[in-house]
């Protein structure tokens, strides 16, 4: 495995972070496609062998119990201080007033929910999960500079939102002192490159690590376009961010997969790590091989030859995910 600061901090983080929003309890709001602990645990597993010290889940995840299986899994495979845990905060964990969003009373509330449900005194990267157009984002950052002031985060993160909603936010806590977000995970691959517009350039000149949310786009880059899965015919979210042009895309990453003897699922991460402003993408893994692919993408290097029939089929689109 190979290694690389996380953004301008002094953290290595691995070239892969797991995504753990696949790992669950049935029954608390969790997908079709959800493993439970017992079919999860071998991935962490599977990971920490591989070297792989990063991942990531989030409150909201399966109710919660996507950080519970991700805190004792960790606990039983590695030390405390070998891994990167990353959760994220901002989506409902119950009814009612205050129950969601950036709000001081929820991020104070859901930091102490999720180390307890992680079974940790902090996390590595505590994340807001999305803007919250409710809340001042004043309040917010103080919120979270005094999270970390706490000692329960290392670091602070963003996710998919505006270039200049994220630029607002690291200009208010320079000006007052607060500490600033040192990473973006957003929407990035093959079929969806908005981001190359203003995010990731401003990311790039701002010294901020990028840690890429569905780098495969939801599977559909490691197939043939026409075939489904549970997951594909069931996912309601992922229905709306591709579109039938993106099926050239995905025959050339059949091609270039064939013509190198690796899988499709390699080329296409390999090619979201090739922009320099990417640290790490996050892989989720329901099956061996998912992370297998992963891990050996981190070896793939793709030429300017191959890159360039990658993306010239792309068609600019709508901005997505961001909801």
């Amino acid at each position: 495995m190979k290694y690389r600061k996380l953004g301008t901090t002094g953290m290595d983080v691995s070239r892969i972070c797991l995504g753990c929003m696949s790992y669950g309890i049935s029954g608390r709001g969790a997908h079709e496609w959800t493993l439970d602990e017992e079919q999860s645990r071998p991935f962490f597993q599977q990971a920490i062998e591989a070297g792989i010290n990063f991942f990531d889940t989030a409150n909201v995840y399966s109710d919660g119990t996507s950080e519970e299986i991700t805190g004792r899994a960790l606990a039983d495979f590695a030390r405390r201080d070998e891994v990167v845990i990353a959760t994220k905060v901002h989506g409902q964990m119950h009814k009612g007033p205050n129950g969601s969003g950036l709000s001081r009373k929820a991020i104070m509330n859901e930091i102490d929910a999720s180390l307890r449900r992680l079974g940790t005194d902090y996390v590595d990267l505590y994340q807001i999960h999305r803007w919250d157009r409710k809340t001042p984002i004043e309040e917010t950052m103080e919120a979270l500079h005094d999270v970390v002031k706490a000692g329960k985060a290392l670091y602070i993160g963003a996710s998919s939102m505006y270039a200049w909603q994220f630029s607002k936010a690291q200009y208010l806590a320079e000006r007052h002192g607060w500490t600033k977000f040192v990473t973006m995970q957003n929407h990035y691959n093959l079929l969806y490159r908005e981001e190359e517009r203003e995010m990731l350039p401003l990311c790039l000149d701002q010294g901020v690590g990028v840690i890429p949310w569905s780098p495969l786009a939801r599977g559909k880059l490691t197939r043939p376009w026409d075939t489904t899965t549970s997951r594909s015919e069931t996912d309601l979210f992922g229905k709306t961010l591709y579109q039938q042009s993106d099926a050239a895309i995905v025959d050339r990453v059949g091609r270039i997969a064939e013509e190198r003897g690796v899988t499709r699922a390699q080329i296409a991460l390999a090619w979201v790590a090739s922009h320099k402003s990417v640290t790490a993408p996050i892989v989720g893994a329901t099956k061996p091989h998912h992370l297998e692919d992963a891990i050996a993408s981190v070896e793939i290097e793709l030429t300017a030859e191959e890159i360039a029939p990658l993306e010239e089929p792309y068609t600019p689109r709508a901005v997505a995910g961001f909801m």
